[in-house]
């Protein structure tokens, strides 16, 4: 099973949390950075997503500034390892009030294919080495992958509060941070996490990004002992009260709408819906079916028929790809009713979309102990994680 470390965090000294953490960079757009970096010149953008130097210099720039921002002292390091508690407390999309409780610290970087973390979806390319070269310039770990252990137990061990270390609230999220420093306290974490797999929520990039740095260092080094071979990530427990799951809905291209209603109809009964908005998505649950959407914005219930699925596993986004691999169409993905309607409408080259339902947290774990993996972009956990709250340094 995997190792789980404490580990000296890197923090901010005594700034205001709202002024400098920032959402993962990877949701953040071009005027999300302008604001974070007008809001404060400590920001972590400044180092997360550095944009003052073109090319690789921009790396550059980002690891001195971080390490000035250790030598002045905005950032402050724990003179001894530690476990961070962090905690989400929001208001998911069906009114319900959540709580996660999860963990800051280190995890082990295994090879792919070997077990113990575990991808829980397949994962779309990505040729930028952005992260890659952040990393070696920064030599630090900034933004945490997210991990659900399947240890029974670990709620529990994270339940009692931590020392205080801040709160922040965004977007109707309440963030807030823990410091846990007591030994007998820390091993139990790590004691527990250890019993049992971990599968990637969140940060498959990151985490592969990870193994891509670790092997550098122990070809660089001869050591298989470096700081490298973990990696930063927020871990808590799988369990359905706390966590928050949405869909990523399918958008294709590069198929005439009629090939593509003619593809689903071999699996779906079609029948009018109406304009999507918002409900649909409930509407949908109580169907039991998925909704296509055309380029006006007008939905068609795509209602699985009798055995058409039945050698296939029981998700929306497997039924899909079960109709359409054949076919020329070419799918991307889209989070969000609202921001799919927004897409559809600007770019001429979308031929529809399908509206898909969430995967259950029980279907997360079955996937997770039978070896499987979903489609890419199955899921869509919430809230996101900030970044800024704990820096791991790669030293």
């Amino acid at each position: 099973m995997p190792r789980f470390e404490p580990f000296s965090a890197l923090r901010y000294a005594s700034a205001n949390l709202d002024d400098v953490i920032a959402p993962p960079y990877d949701v953040l757009s071009d005027a999300d950075v302008d604001e974070l970096e007008q809001r404060d010149r400590y920001n972590i953008v400044h180092v997360d997503v550095p944009r003052d130097r073109d090319g690789d210099a921009r790396y550059h720039a980002a690891g001195e500034r971080l390490r000035s921002w250790m030598a002045d002292g905005v950032l402050a390091r724990d003179p001894e390892p530690t476990f961070t508690l962090y905690r989400m407390a929001f208001t998911d999309a069906a009114g319900t009030a959540r709580e996660i409780v999860g963990v800051l610290g280190a995890l082990e970087v295994v090879d792919e294919g070997a077990g113990e973390v575990l991808p829980h979806e397949r994962v779309t390319h990505k040729a930028s080495t952005d992260r890659l070269d952040l990393t070696r310039a920064t030599l630090a770990n900034m933004s945490p992958i997210w991990g659900l252990s399947l240890a029974s137990g670990l709620t529990r061990l994270l339940t009692e509060p931590g020392e205080p270390v801040g709160s922040v609230e965004f977007d109707g999220v309440v963030h807030t941070v823990e410091r846990v420093s007591d030994p007998a306290r820390v091993a139990a974490i790590s004691a527990m996490v250890w019993t049992d797999d971990v599968l990637i929520a969140d940060g498959h990039h990151r985490y592969g990004v990870a193994r891509r740095y670790r092997d550098e260092m122990r070809q660089e080094t001869g050591s298989h002992e470096t700081s490298a071979e973990l990696t930063l990530a927020f871990v808590n427990e799988l369990v359905g009260d706390q966590l928050s799951v949405e869909a990523i809905h399918r958008v294709y291209r590069d198929i005439g709408h009629d090939d593509l209603v003619a593809a689903l109809s071999v699996g779906f009964d079609i029948a009018p819906a109406g304009t999507v908005s918002s409900a649909t998505l409930s509407e949908m649950d109580r169907r039991r079916a998925l909704c296509l959407v055309d380029r006006s914005g007008q939905g068609s219930w795509l209602t699985p028929k009798p055995g058409a699925f039945a050698s296939v596993r029981a998700l929306d986004g497997v039924w899909l790809e079960h109709l359409l691999d054949h076919t020329p169409a070419t799918v991307t993905y889209q989070h969000g009713v609202s921001e799919l309607q927004t897409l559809i409408e600007a770019d001429h080259t979308v031929t529809a979309a399908v509206l898909i339902r969430p995967v259950s947290v029980a279907e997360i774990e079955r996937t997770a102990r039978e070896g499987l993996l979903m489609p890419p972009k199955s899921t869509f956990f919430t809230p996101k994680l900030r970044t800024g709250l704990v820096i791991r340094l790669l030293d």
